[in-house]
């Protein structure tokens, strides 16, 4: 599979100049490090990367947080790992602030990241004060879908030309616009269009998604919920036709201190929809958690 380059598809990367790249936990990370203040993690969904961040990231630098952003294993311009179940990703990402010797405050996760931010505090991973979930795809699929949909990643996963047929289908003009509105429920900026574009037209990529989906388990996060005593801010698009919003609300009334904001207008891709107004949501849940104000 061929995985995206930082010198072609890196090319006028959102805020490169905050870009590094680092070995840890197994991986070679493409991580964005930026701003000064208390740590905030941010983890992107499935399909994603730290694009996903592009205007919101320097929002939250701004607003007195040092942000680290890394790729996923397999997404973007980080390397894939053997196994990428939440808890293998969620212990990669353990090393990886850790050799940057960031440890988070606040964990923002969108979609499948807001699982693995969970995991993280589920495992011990991580000590944060407080969790934000975007449109947090948090709790096993439902009946059959459940068994049915990791076992179909999975053989796509495996064989070699699927994600390369993904990569041909995804260079069709128009298609990936088509597509991500069709099933995300959002509209996002040409530039946002153009990197996922750059990054779904790549088999690499789309192997990366593949692979997340098919190691994709959260039975035993969702038996975990009630034991997460930490803040956790659940924040979800009225539009997002992803992950239904009914499933935040779920979450929240298992979660000892969880609070819930239905963003009216929004879909899926929300913080790249309104990036100011997920920041001042963040920023403002922060301060009022502890983790704006203070280190952990």
């Amino acid at each position: 599979m061929s995985a995206p380059q930082w010198k072609i598809e890196g090319r006028g990367w959102p805020n490169a100049g905050a870009s590094r790249f680092v070995e840890a936990g197994g991986v070679k990370w493409h991580v964005q490090v930026m701003g000064s203040g208390p740590v905030v993690l941010l983890l992107h969904g499935t399909g994603a990367a730290t694009h996903s961040w592009r205007d919101l990231a320097p929002l939250l630098a701004e607003g007195g947080l040092t942000v680290v952003a890394p790729d996923l294993p397999g997404h973007g311009f980080s390397s894939a790992m053997a196994r990428a179940t939440p808890v293998g990703v969620a212990t990669a990402l353990a090393a990886l602030t850790a050799a940057l010797e960031l440890p988070p405050g606040l964990i923002v996760g969108h979609s499948a990241g807001a699982a693995v931010a969970l995991t993280m505090v589920q495992h011990k991973l991580a000590a944060p004060r407080a969790i934000v979930s975007l449109g947090g795809a948090l709790l096993p699929f439902p009946g059959l879908a459940g068994k049915l949909f990791p076992a179909m990643a999975r053989w796509l996963f495996v064989n070699p030309l699927m994600p390369e047929l993904f990569a041909m289908r995804a260079r069709v003009p128009g298609e990936i616009a088509s597509f991500l509105h069709r099933s995300t429920g959002s509209r996002i900026d040409p530039q946002g269009l153009m990197f996922y574009e750059r990054l779904l037209r790549t088999s690499g990529h789309i192997g990366g998604a593949l692979a997340l989906m098919a190691h994709w388990n959260l039975e035993a996060l969702e038996q975990a919920l009630p034991a997460i005593d930490i803040p956790v801010l659940l924040a979800h698009g009225a539009r997002d036709s992803t992950i239904p919003p009914a499933t935040s609300r779920t979450v929240a009334a298992r979660l000892p201190l969880a609070e819930l904001a239905i963003l009216p207008n929004l879909g899926h891709l929300a913080h790249e929809e309104d990036p100011g107004g997920h920041a001042r949501l963040i920023l403002d849940f922060a301060d009022g958690a502890g983790s704006g104000n203070a280190g952990p």
